[in-house]
């Protein structure tokens, strides 16, 4: 096939691209500010007063690592973290003076490590070089921009499958969650299986990749359960999560549920959030032990459905 001799090509201008920028890494980047550190610092310099969490997507790095970043920066005299006047619970990341002169120390380097690697180009090959990367960058940007199609559609065959395994991958990495919880989770989707009587499962796809999913399960006939709410976090900031959510919601409203209840952690904040955007109220709290080693705190949250005030 065609598309073969171009995976082929690509393939292997990323193996060749990928140790010329090894080597520049560690001309460039040595400690005590590696690769991804020296990003973080760019990042806040040119995202004046963002938070944490914008660096940590836009960039792709681990919540866990991001962590350890800021609080290294902050004790380090590198940045300082003020509490934004639109949301409290938000901290705006600033560079101090001392960090603004890390990252012009970043920048002359890097001109350096550069400048040392096209110093034998002619002219003439300069040109093509810088043509073809701003080439390269405009395609990309034009496919991610212009055609990132969100679907939220019933799961098919094979979709559980992911499921459990986004939650396995997700909560393992990020919350350091063991093997008992994806039994859980598997557990509760096989049984959902071999009975999906007044309940649905959703999965979300971005340009035809499953970036999350959220579920509705039967309780009772006026009482329903939000399950499996779940999101690849490649994809936050697309409005996803909010479009799971209200599409569970108005599926219990077509199947004439009264009522609807979910499960979740404290520390789940994010998704705390959106409960608490569509009304959701914290009503029990109880310990586990099974799922970290250490103690997590298990909260339900419910909603009357036939509160008409719903936020949306």
């Amino acid at each position: 096939m065609e598309s073969n001799n171009y995976v082929e090509k690509i393939r292997k201008f990323n193996r060749y691209y990928a140790n010329v920028l090894g080597k520049i890494d560690q001309e460039i980047y040595n400690q005590p500010f590696p690769l991804t550190e020296a990003r973080v610092i760019t990042e806040i310099n040119y995202r004046n007063g963002c938070t944490a969490t914008e660096v940590r997507e836009n960039l792709g790095i681990d919540r866990g690592y991001m962590s350890r970043i800021v609080q290294r920066f902050e004790d380090e005299n590198i940045i300082i973290k003020k509490q934004s006047t639109e949301d409290k619970r938000q901290y705006l990341l600033y560079l101090t003076d001392y960090g603004e002169k890390i990252y012009n120390d970043l920048v002359e380097n890097a001109n350096r490590g550069v400048d040392k690697m096209i110093h034998n180009l002619s002219k003439s090959d300069l040109s093509k070089l810088v043509t073809s990367m701003e080439r390269i960058e405009s395609i990309y940007s034009e496919e991610r921009s212009s055609h990132s199609e969100v679907l939220i559609r019933p799961f098919q065959p094979g979709d559980v499958g992911y499921v459990a395994y986004l939650h396995g991958t997700l909560y393992d990495k990020t919350y350091k969650f063991g093997q008992m919880f994806e039994y859980y989770v598997m557990k509760g989707l096989t049984e959902f299986m071999i009975d999906t009587d007044g309940g649905e499962l959703w999965i979300a796809e971005v340009n035809g990749e499953i970036a999350g999913s959220i579920a509705i399960t039967k309780f009772s006939d006026t009482v329903a359960q939000l399950r499996w709410f779940v999101l690849n976090e490649n994809y936050q900031g697309m409005g996803i999560g909010k479009k799971l959510m209200e599409t569970a919601l108005n599926f219990c409203k077509e199947q004439n549920y009264q009522h609807v209840f979910l499960w979740t952690v404290s520390t789940l904040e994010t998704a705390r959030h959106l409960y608490k955007k569509y009304n959701f109220r914290l009503t029990e709290e109880k310990p586990n032990e099974e799922w970290t080693g250490t103690k997590l705190i298990e909260e339900r949250w419910d909603l009357n459905l036939s509160d008409e005030n719903q936020t949306k």
